[in-house]
């Protein structure tokens, strides 16, 4: 699971100073701007002397987001959904191809099953 799109990442292309919020908005799928005011909030803390330090070490630890992560918008959420909750993802998908093949099962049993209606469509076609 520690593939590119599961990783951590700061966002330059999207960030302010250093990308750091807006990396963690990215990887988390929550709006970057409630992220900000967090680390804006954090600084005024009891435990406001990790805050600052934190975020730059953070600046220079992570790596930068690499370009064309995400085909779309679709595949970013779908990610972030993945790295909240894989299990749950997993579910998701997994009762996704339940339906498909529900419905594959019921088409094929309509043009297997002896269809009179059908049988005198194709025959008109012929």
């Amino acid at each position: 699971m520690n593939g590119p799109r599961t990783t951590l990442y700061r966002d330059k292309q999207n960030g302010k100073f250093m990308g750091v919020c807006s990396g963690i908005a990215d990887y988390t799928g929550i709006n970057v701007h409630w992220i900000r005011l967090a680390l804006v909030i954090s600084v005024f803390t009891p435990m406001s002397g990790l805050t600052v330090p934190g975020y730059f070490i953070a600046g220079f630890v992570l790596n930068k987001k690499p370009a064309g992560l995400y085909e779309d918008r679709a595949e970013q959420r779908y990610w972030q959904r993945v790295r909240q909750s894989p299990k749950r993802t997993a579910r998701e998908i997994r009762a996704r191809f339940r339906d498909i093949d529900h419905r594959l099962a019921e088409v094929e049993n309509y043009y297997v099953s002896n269809n009179a209606r059908l049988s005198a469509e194709i025959e008109r076609l012929r």
